[in-house]
């Protein structure tokens, strides 16, 4: 009989004789110092909260969130390299003898602002690498800029409680189109300058005040030595200023407000379902800034943009043929062209040129105060006040989608007006030809692209509505036993589902008149008769999404669906979603992990 003892505790715990103990090491040198850094700061700002915060909020996924992420690395791109430009650039006027690199303009007499851009681009190493960086990411800003907006504008994520930063995207993009105009009149070549002298005519087609306010602008006659300091300053100070200032208030105001989302399982208007910005996140952002500054320098490396030299420097007396303006700017140069001459007359002994004023000074400001106050006539007319986190669908939305196009369109009119002369000589037509295709154009492409517009997205939300009901058609025919045919759908699953029937039913509002308190009949004010009017305009044709009755009529007999499907009734859908105590409550940040399946999904009955 063996007389070995049992170790106290359990046998199992003799498995582990001779284990050494993890050693839980404290942070590194390295960290503790920067952690005793961090909480110096925290010490004196107190700014680990509101950090610490940003670090754990929640930005939704979607490729189409990278438009506006394009735009703000463009405009970083733009400020680094521009920064890098006033190192070698001379904002001067001064005429000087050339005696540099480029051969051709040796010993031609021209500004200094000319003379430094051409060293930039020949004497400077790596200069014109620098200087086409910096003009492709401008446009780049510009067209980032444009298609986020144009994301905003048909989805809908203007509505409140976003409306301040709409209108804040509004100014920043008429800023950016001014900044443009400004940037590339600095060279002084001949191309920079025939666009000063337009906007200098345009300047003097201001009723009365038009001569004097030219030549204050330029200080004295023009061209003047005072123009290029100021648009220096103007370029490279005060509007950067403005627009980097416009653009973190921008991006403040998204944090505030909350990412918008698309529909979907698990998405609510409390709730934001994506990535934290630490770690994944910012991680994804840097690596897209990089991957943008790549293409744009690979663009700028291979595609030559604004070739200086081979215009030559300012002479107030030739004019480069075939000049055009960027196109961001060539719309307004098209409205000139397509005005009518008669147009222009007397009053009072005062030239009243608003054949020009109309396209120069009125159509660029007006088109962004159209673009601002949008979703406050979309408000008015809708009579929606509530807070939308959720965007739309364009489908889902008809006639706001076909108001975009028609803006589209009605802007591209304009942009192809302003090279009439180009066609007329590449194609050998009549300059006066083209020009009545263009205003007939204008009148006739806006209305034709919105009703175009519209019935397709009707027609999508029918066939949204369709698949709601029947599921998806499988192609395969069964026969049942009473030997009939039908053919079989494949059910829907609840995500599908979702996308088709998560939007709100809209209908017009109607007149509804009052009377007094003698029972007198009360007369509807002509506002309320303006925005019953509007109503109608937006919703008539409204193709509202399938209610739970029409659902359950539809599950019950497949085959004959479309005879019993039940009256519209909204009563029954709940736009909530189901979530936990931990899922994320009202105005909770919900991690892509944690995505669940709504009930309006289920459609409840």
């Amino acid at each position: 009989m063996s007389t070995d003892t049992v170790p106290a505790g359990r046998p199992a715990d003799r498995l582990r004789d001779g284990d050494t103990r993890p050693r839980h090491e404290g942070p590194s040198a390295g960290a503790r110092k920067v952690g005793g850094v961090a909480g110096w700061i925290d010490d004196r700002t107190g700014s680990a909260k509101g950090i610490n915060y940003l670090l754990r909020k929640v930005f939704p996924d979607h490729w189409s969130f990278m438009l506006g992420e394009i735009a703000m690395y463009s405009l970083i791109i733009c400020l680094l390299s521009g920064a890098l430009l006033t190192l070698w650039f001379v904002p001067s006027a001064t005429q000087v003898v050339y005696d540099g690199s480029y051969v051709p303009l040796r010993g031609v007499t021209m500004s200094d602002a000319y003379a430094s851009t051409l060293n930039i681009s020949f004497d400077v190493k790596g200069g014109l690498l620098v200087r086409q960086i910096h003009h492709w990411a401008a446009l780049m800003f510009v067209v980032g800029l444009t298609v986020h907006m144009f994301r905003v504008f048909f989805t809908g994520a203007f509505r409140k409680p976003r409306e301040l930063n709409w209108v804040i995207g509004t100014v920043l993009a008429l800023l950016a189109a001014i900044e443009g105009f400004a940037g590339y009149s600095l060279p002084d070549d001949l191309l920079s300058g025939t666009g000063l002298r337009a906007m200098e005519g345009f300047v003097q087609t201001a009723p009365v005040i038009g001569s004097y306010l030219a030549y204050g602008i330029f200080g004295g006659p023009f061209p003047g030595e005072a123009i290029i300091p100021r648009l220096y300053s103007a370029h490279v100070l005060l509007l950067p200023a403005i627009i980097v200032g416009l653009f973190t208030a921008h991006i403040v105001l998204v944090a505030v407000n909350k990412h918008t989302q698309f529909p979907g399982p698990g998405r609510t208007n409390d709730n934001v379902v994506g990535y934290r910005v630490m770690p994944v996140y910012a991680a994804k952002a840097g690596g897209f800034f990089f991957i943008v500054f790549g293409i744009i320098a690979l663009i700028s490396a291979l595609f030559t943009i604004n070739p200086i030299w081979a215009y030559g420097p300012y002479d107030p007396s030739p004019v480069t043929a075939g000049s055009q303006p960027d196109w961001y700017m060539g719309a307004y140069d098209g409205a000139l062209r397509l005005l009518p001459g008669w147009l222009e007359f007397e009053i009072l002994g005062f030239t009243l040129s608003l054949n020009i004023a109309l396209g120069a000074l009125v159509l660029l400001p007006l088109v962004y105060i159209v673009l601002g106050a949008y979703p406050f006539v979309e408000r008015w007319v809708t009579g929606d006040t509530g807070e939308h986190h959720l965007l739309d669908r364009p489908r889902n939305n008809p006639t706001r989608t076909g108001i975009g196009m028609a803006g589209i369109v009605a802007y591209s009119v304009f942009m192809f007006a302003a090279g009439n002369d180009i066609m007329a000589i590449k194609l050998g037509m009549s300059i006066n030809d083209i020009t009545r295709a263009f205003q007939i154009a204008l009148f006739v492409g806006p209305p034709l692209a919105f009703w175009v517009t519209k019935r397709i997205c009707l027609s999508l939300q029918r066939r949204d509505r369709d698949l709601a009901l029947h599921a998806r058609e499988s192609g395969r025919i069964i026969r049942g036993a009473d030997g009939s045919f039908h053919e079989r759908h494949d059910a829907l699953t609840d995500q599908e589902r979702w996308i088709l029937v998560q939007h709100e039913p809209v209908a017009p509002l109607q007149l509804t008149g009052g009377v007094d308190e003698n029972g007198v009949e009360r007369p509807l004010k002509l506002k309320d008769r303006l925005r019953v009017k509007m109503s109608h305009f937006y919703f008539k044709d409204a193709v509202n999404p399938v209610t739970p009755a029409e659902l359950a009529a539809a599950h019950h007999d497949g085959q004959q669906a479309e005879a019993i499907e039940a009256p519209l009734d909204y009563e029954h859908i709940d736009g909530r979603q189901d979530h936990g105590p931990d899922d994320g409550g009202h105005g909770a940040d919900v991690p892509s992990e944690s995505r669940g399946v709504g009930s309006a999904s289920r459609m409840k009955e």
